[in-house]
C-alpha cells in the first residue's frame, strides 16, 4: 500500500484541517480526538509519511523514533496520567481497525481502563 497524501492525519498537518493540539515538535503532534473513549484521548501521529508502526519502524530514522516516542512519553506527563497509568493503542492494518491510513497512537488515560481485550 502506497502512502495516501490527502489522509485526513496529513491534511491535519498539512493545517488544511483544524486539530485541538496538546503538543506539536519536529517529530510529532498530538491533538485530542474527536470521538474520546476515556476522559483524556489524544492521538500523537509522527510527522513523517508512514502508513503503521511496521513502516514506521523500517523507514524512519532513528532520531524520528525516538523524537516520537519521547513525544509520546512528555504527552502522558503533560496530561497528568503517567502515576495512575495510561495506554497506547496503535491499531495496525484492517484485521486491526487501523481506520486512518498514517502511522498514530491513541493514548488514554484518567480512568480505569479495564482489561485491553475481552475474551473470545
Amino acid at each position: 500500500m502506497e502512502y495516501d497524501q490527502n489522509n485526513i492525519f496529513a491534511r491535519i498537518l498539512r493545517k488544511e484541517i483544524p486539530a485541538r493540539s496538546v503538543y506539536e515538535d519536529e517529530f510529532a503532534f498530538g491533538f485530542h480526538d474527536l470521538s474520546p473513549l476515556a476522559p483524556i484521548h489524544i492521538l500523537i501521529i509522527p510527522k513523517g509519511p508512514y502508513l503503521s508502526i511496521a513502516d514506521f519502524s523500517a523507514q524512519a530514522t532513528a532520531e524520528e523514533i525516538t523524537g516520537f516516542w519521547r513525544a509520546v512519553s512528555h504527552v502522558a506527563k503533560q496530561q497528568g496520567i503517567t502515576r495512575d497509568g495510561f495506554r497506547i493503542v496503535s491499531n495496525s492494518g484492517p484485521n486491526a481497525g487501523q481506520e486512518v491510513p498514517h502511522f498514530h497512537v491513541h493514548l488514554l488515560g484518567g480512568t480505569s481502563l479495564g482489561p485491553i481485550l475481552e475474551k473470545k
